[in-house]
This record gives C-alpha cells, structure tokens and sequence, in this order.
C-alpha cells in the first residue's frame, strides 16, 4: 500500500510501504477512508533532523473495517470507524477515569512499529476500545466533521471543559489556528456568550465568527494584551484557551486572563518552562490543559456532529490525494491553507 513518510525537515513522500495485517488477536485492519494533516505534524516538519530511513506520520483518520482479529467484539468488516489520535483499550483504570492518553496498554500512530493515519490502511492496536463506530455511509457528507473527531474538535473541547467554560464565563481563545477555532466552537457550545478570538487571518477570524466568537482582536503583544483589557472593563477574561503552543501566546494568556481566572494550554508546547512567576501566583491563575484524552470526549460529541449542530469540519479548507500530501504540508507550513484534508 502507500503511505506517507517523512525523512526530514520539508520532505515529505509517498511511498510503498508492507500492507497491514493482523497481529494481535485485538488488532483490526481499517482501510482509510479520510485523514487529515495536523497542526502539530508541521512541528517535525519544520524541524526534523534528515535521515536515510523516513518515519511514517499521521494520526487522525476515519475508515471502513476490513477485518478483526479473534478478540475484537461490537466491530466487523464493513463498519465505518472513527479512530482517536492515539489508540488505547478504554478498560485500563486510567481509560476509565476518562485518560486515555495515559492507557496503560495504548500508544500513539506511526510508533513503535504501528502504521500512521496518513496512508491507505492501518493496523489499529486494541480496536474495540479504540475505534468509534459511525451510523453513516463511508459517502457521508457528514465525513469531515466525523474526522474533527478524531482530533482537533476534541483538543478545542477539551481545552474549554478544563477552563471550565459555561454560560457564567468569559473566554479568551488564543490563535486561529483549526484548534482555536475548534476551542471556539467549543466555548459557544458549553454556553459562553462571551468569546473573544485573537487572531489576524480574515478567513480564518471569518469561520471563527461563524462558530460563535464575538469579539475579534488583531493585534498582537502589548497591544494584543490592551485590547483585550479594553473590552473587558481592563479586567480580562475568566478563561483563556491558549491554543498555539508558543512562548509569546502563553505569555499573553497570562496577561488577559482574569484574577482567579484559568489559562487552558492545548497548543504543543514549544517552550521548556512556563513563565509562570510570582505574579501570576499572587493573582490566584490557574494552569491547566494538557493533551485532550479525545476517546473520552467523542460519543459526547458525536450527537451534535450526526445532528448538524456543530459543523466542525469547516475548519478543512483543502482537500488532496495522496499523492498530493506534500503539497498540502507545504499548503499549511505557508499558511496558504488552515487543516487539509486527506482523501486516499
């Protein structure tokens, strides 16, 4: 089959690679149907030392099951399966107390000899408690918004839900990214008539009004922090969903967010140390955040994507081939496209 693979810095290809097979008795195979590139591939993709061996690479794909191994259940060939960006049993106590990031018997895509999301196929490790079975035809015009699921609609919820976003709080989202558009999706979605969106990219600010932002600020920095303050009676917000990953935008978050208020992190961080300083301390912030267990969060969400409630696939811009993914790496490393969609 062919598959994605990345050898370094800016190279991305398209290569033959073994097609799966069943190796453990809860193992599935799932030929992919949709995959997507995310924004946090574009961190290895910006930096990635070059090597002779490429790695595979992808971790959000919907599909159609081929087949099961002897200990899989509730799943068949046929079904149309909704994967989370990393796979896990969903029995283990950390599954049960809603962390399936942290399995004890999980693992991410394209580790430690397991397929990426950016390919034809995949073998999908402890596939009962991984995959999401879907109640539509793999022709669905309902297929992009059930592929947020696997990922980027989820970390926006989850960073909402750790805020604790409601109808009482104000929100500041940092960046317009496809994850803070999906926070702001997910802020009006628990409730929050307050949402003020930073960021400066038109059709981006354009989709981040249509999922419920109210207030739109530009500017960046010192300005960016006045602003806000400005708006909010030079208090800042309740809560701040910090959802680009950089020094600066954490730093902003702590500037605009309001005393006793929270600053929810989802961006990848790229920093070592949080500046987090008696300031901040004295102020009563709270940090919280962190990578979104999307497993816990989807058959919660699933109803209002089935109902056309949230359309969260919008934030797709781009659709390519397989063949047509370096392109679309490049696509998004230059801001020429917000999260492209990847139809095998």
């Amino acid at each position: 089959m062919r598959a994605t693979l990345i050898y370094g810095a800016g190279d991305v290809r398209i290569e033959n690679v073994p097609d799966p097979t069943l190796r453990e008795p809860t193992d599935a195979i799932v030929r992919v149907v949709r995959s997507c590139i995310c924004g946090s591939d574009l961190w290895p993709y910006g930096s990635r030392p070059a090597t002779g061996d490429g790695d595979r690479i992808g971790h959000e794909f919907l599909g159609v099951v081929e087949a099961v191994g002897r200990d899989v259940s509730g799943l068949a060939a046929g079904d149309l399966v909704v994967a989370p960006f990393v796979w896990a049993d969903n029995t283990c106590d950390f599954c049960r107390e809603g962390l399936q990031t942290s399995c004890r018997h999980g693992g991410m895509w394209a580790r430690d000899d397991v397929d990426g999301g950016q390919g034809e196929a995949v073998r999908v490790p402890q596939a009962q408690g991984t995959l999401v079975k879907l109640p539509v035809a793999e022709d669905s015009a309902l297929l992009p918004s059930l592929l947020a699921l696997s990922d980027v609609f989820p970390t926006g919820h989850h960073c909402a839900v750790t805020a604790g976003v409601n109808p009482r709080t104000t929100v500041t989202v940092i960046g317009d990214g496809a994850v803070g558009l999906s926070a702001v999706l997910a802020a009006k979605r628990l409730g929050a008539e307050r949402i003020i969106l930073m960021g400066r990219h038109k059709d981006r600010i354009d989709l981040g009004r249509e999922f419920g932002a109210t207030d739109v600020v530009a500017e960046r920095g010192e300005e960016g922090v006045e602003r806000v303050r400005e708006l909010t009676g030079g208090d800042g917000t309740h809560t701040v969903l910090e959802c680009v990953g950089l020094k600066p935008a954490i730093e902003t978050a702590f500037a605009v967010v309001r005393n006793g208020g929270t600053v929810s992190r989802v961006g990848a961080p790229q920093y070592p140390d949080v500046p987090a300083d008696f300031g901040v301390f004295f102020r009563n912030i709270t940090l919280t955040g962190g990578v979104a267990p999307a497993r816990a969060y989807i058959d919660e969400l699933l109803p209002d994507v089935l109902e056309g409630r949230v359309e969260p696939g919008k934030v797709f811009d781009r659709t390519v081939a397989l063949d047509q993914v370096p392109d679309g790496y490049r696509a998004m490393a230059d801001r020429s496209a917000l999260k492209v969609l990847i139809r095998p």
